[in-house]
This record gives structure tokens, sequence and C-alpha cells, in this order.
């Protein structure tokens, strides 16, 4: 229950998540759900760069509403350094495309509705004083406080939270994404198709991650990203939309964020905090996909915070992060061993697109990405892309 503590103005709730995205606003769903006083604390103003895929799994795990898709994905197009096209049909099925400027306030009302208290406020700081832990912040440019016996952090990578309360966390290693929402034209030439994501690996546009141009309906996420400083994220993104004729249209708006590079060792303090989403780290290397894996640590935090408020044992907290690496550690490695290894330099994305042609690979990347697990089904499969990887890597054939 919400309350009022023995000193005047502060709120007491249970729990107190700061940062309404995809994996706050799951967190104080679930939370709210199961009976927990829950504050959710979210940033008026910012909407976070993101292309906004979105898997079946996700759409089905999370009840994410008809409505909310902007589109839906039936292909990619992977484009090499010599501009050479590999088109990826995903067969049944489609992806999903959402706005994060409507999906985020979306799940924010969700939590709320589901009874958590939702308040826009910038986060300030953390003290404690007795039992419990009292969250300092500015709502409508008036200092406020509420007391708690947990803070779950979702605000980003850069995550103040994070940052105050776990150590090593101001050391992530991060990329920096930037795009632009273009309207796209009535009549006139483009290089966008309604149902198809684009993605464009050539230094050119980021010598160290990929760009991209995704459909969200009557307008399209033109964007790319990179962890090398000095490179012109925007200059790079000039270029995209002079090339793919979406130079003269619209710009909606623009944005850009730090994403993490790899989960962080520790997303819990071992008393009272524990991070999610962005701030612990939780997006899929060489992809950068993030949505789904927010929302499954914003549900798994929610299931460490529940244990951790019944049994008052805080060793709980850590589960989060253990549920998390048992189920999709073992991809995160994969895609960091992938990313290290074909994101070097043109050549070697020409040799990646060029892999990308092959049918297994097809088959056996979108049952994965669609499905949110590794396909252990096809030994076979398997092991003809693992030989393919070592010509194509090692330059036995042409690409």
């Amino acid at each position: 229950m919400v309350g009022e503590d023995r000193q005047p103005g502060t709120e007491v709730f249970d729990v107190v998540v700061v940062g309404g995205g995809p994996a706050g606003a799951t967190a104080a769903t679930d939370l709210a759900r199961g009976g927990r006083s829950v504050l959710l604390l979210d940033k008026p103003g910012r909407i976070k760069p993101c292309g906004g895929a979105i898997p079946p799994r996700l759409i089905r795990d999370f009840a994410i509403p008809d409505h909310l898709l902007v589109a839906r994905i039936r292909s990619a197009r992977m484009v090499s350094p010599r501009e050479k096209r590999v088109d990826m049909p995903i067969g049944d099925g489609f992806v999903g495309m959402v706005d994060r400027a409507d999906f985020d306030p979306w799940l924010r009302r969700r939590a709320a509705e589901a009874g958590a208290v939702l308040r826009p406020a910038t986060f300030q700081h953390i003290d404690r004083t007795g039992d419990g832990i009292t969250v300092h912040y500015r709502a409508d440019g008036v200092p406020r406080q509420a007391r708690a016996r947990l803070v779950i952090g979702a605000d980003g990578a850069s995550s103040p939270v994070g940052r105050a309360e776990i150590p090593g966390h101001a050391a992530m290693r991060q990329v920096f994404a930037y795009h632009e929402i273009v309207r796209l034209p009535e009549a006139g030439p483009h290089d966008v198709e309604a149902t198809r994501c684009d993605v464009y690996y050539q230094g050119k546009l980021s010598p160290d991650f990929y760009a991209w141009v995704f459909p969200h309906g009557d307008t399209v996420s033109v964007g790319t990203g990179s962890a090398r400083k000095g490179f012109s994220l925007r200059g790079a993104i000039r270029a995209l939309r002079a090339s793919t004729g979406l130079e003269g249209c619209e710009t909606v708006r623009r944005e850009g964020a730090p994403l993490p590079l790899k989960p962080l060792r520790r997303w819990d303090n071992g008393r009272d905090v524990l991070l999610t989403g962005d701030a612990a780290g939780i997006v899929a290397p060489a992809s950068g996909e993030g949505i789904y894996y927010a929302m499954l640590g914003g549900r798994l935090s929610a299931e460490a915070a529940e244990t951790f408020l019944a049994t008052g044992n805080a060793k709980a907290l850590a589960g989060a992060r253990r549920s998390f690496m048992r189920l999709h550690g073992r991809v995160f490695l994969i895609l960091r061993i992938m990313q290290a290894v074909w994101y070097r330099n043109d050549g070697l994305r020409e040799r990646f697109v060029s892999i990308c042609r092959d049918r297994d690979v097809q088959q056996l990347t979108w049952d994965s990405y669609m499905n949110k697990a590794l396909v252990r089904a096809k030994p076979a499969a398997h092991a003809r892309i693992f030989f393919k990887d070592l010509a194509h890597l090692f330059r036995w054939v042409s690409p």
C-alpha cells in the first residue's frame, strides 16, 4: 500500500522504479499486478533511438496489441560495402515494428492501469536512514522524495542509479546510436519497401557496427551506431539518406543515446538496488537489439524483487541476472564473437554479407530471432554453417 512516512511529504512504496522504458515499465507492471505498491519515475521528453523491431515472441509473451505495430516486416536486405544486396525472406510470420514515441508511453500507461503510480520526474539521488531507502527526485520542478524497500534502476546505459550504486558501472563499454525519423513522400523515388528492413554493413556508414533503414508505416527510421570517437554519425546518416532517396524528405525528429556493449557482471548492490534494461547492459551484441531483452530483463527483475520483498533476503536480487544469462548468455557470447570477427573491416563485412545468401544461415537466423532461442534441432545445418564461415573467414571462397 502507498502510505506516508513520518517525515511529511514522503510517500512510502514497496518499490521505486527509475526509468519508464520497456524494462522499467514491464517491471512496474508485473510488480503492481502482483499487489506491490510501485512508484514509476520517468524522465519526460526523451525518446530512445531505436529501429523498433519486435519479434513474435515479444508480441506473444508481453501481450502487445496490433494497433501498436506500425509495420509488419517480411524480409531483411543486407547491403555489403560493394553494394551487393542479399535478401533474407522470413517465410511464415512477420517481425513487428513499433515507434518508441508511441510504444513506450503505452507501456507506462499499462503499468499505471495495473496500479503503479506513474510520475514524470527526474531522479536526483538516493540516501539511507534507518530501514529502507529514500529516493530523491524532482517532479514539476519541485523536490520530492519516496521511501521504499527496493529501487530498480531502469534508467539507461548511463544510469545515474547504476553509477551511484553498482561498482564499475561508470566503466561500462558503450556504442553511441543515432537515428532520424523521416517522413516518406507520397510520391517520388526512394529505396524503401514497407515490408523490408535494410541493414548496411559498410565502414563508411559505421566502422564497427552497422546502419539501418527500417520502415515505420508512413515514416522510416534511418540510423547508425559506433563506439569510435570522432566518427560522424550525422554525416553517415546524411550519406545514407542521399543514397536511398530520402535526402529531401521531412525529418520528424532526431535522437541519439549510448547503448551498452555487454551485460554487466553484477546487476545489484547486494542490498536494495537492482538494475535492468540498458542500465544492466542488456542489449544484444552485433545486432543492438534491445526491446525484447529489456522487457524480459524487466520481468526477471520483478520476479527477483518479489522474492526479495517476500523473504527479505538480498541474495535473491542476483537471481535476475542469473536467470537472464541462463536463458541468453550463450546467444550473447556468440553474437559478441561474431561482431568481433566480422565487423573489423570492409573485406570481412563483404564476406559476412555473402554468407547471408546461404539458406541454412537464413533459416537458422530467423528461427533464432523469431523465437529467441538457439535452434538445436538441426545439427547438420549448424555444421554446414560452421565450415562455410571458416571458408569465408580464411578466404577459401570469393565473397
